[in-house]
C-alpha cells in the first residue's frame, strides 16, 4: 500500500494563503487520481478537489475560484494552493490516492483559519 505524507498546514489569518503538499511513495502516482479532502470537527469528511492522471481537475463549490490543485509526477507530489482562506476552511486536510479499486489516505494536516 502506498504511503502519503501531507505537509504545509498551520494557522493563517482569514484572507491569507496556504499551500499544502502531499508526497506519495511507490510507482503508481502518475497513473492515479489524487484528491484533497477535509474534515472539520463534528462534520463528515468532504471532497475539496481532485486531479486525474490526465490533469483534469474538479472542485467543491465552496472552494472554486480560491483553491487550485496541481501535481508534479516527477516528484510524486500533489499540491493544494489555498487563497482567500475563510474560517469555514478550518479542518484537517487529507490527501487520497485512487487507482482502480486501490486507495490510500494520508494522515492529515491541520489548517486553522483565524478571523
Amino acid at each position: 500500500q502506498e504511503q502519503l505524507v501531507e505537509s504545509g498546514g498551520g494557522l493563517v489569518q482569514a484572507g491569507g494563503p496556504l499551500r499544502l503538499s502531499c508526497v506519495a511513495s511507490g510507482s503508481i502516482f502518475s497513473d492515479a487520481i489524487m484528491g484533497w479532502y477535509r474534515q472539520a470537527p463534528g462534520n463528515q469528511r468532504e471532497g475539496v478537489a481532485i486531479i486525474t492522471a490526465a490533469g483534469r481537475t474538479d472542485y467543491a463549490d465552496s472552494v472554486k475560484g480560491r483553491f487550485t490543485i496541481s501535481r508534479d509526477n516527477a516528484k510524486n507530489t500533489v499540491y493544494l494552493q489555498m487563497n482567500s482562506l475563510k474560517p469555514d476552511d478550518t479542518a484537517v486536510y487529507y490527501c487520497k490516492m485512487t487507482l482502480g479499486p486501490r486507495h490510500s489516505w494520508g494522515q492529515g494536516t491541520q489548517v486553522t483559519v483565524s478571523s
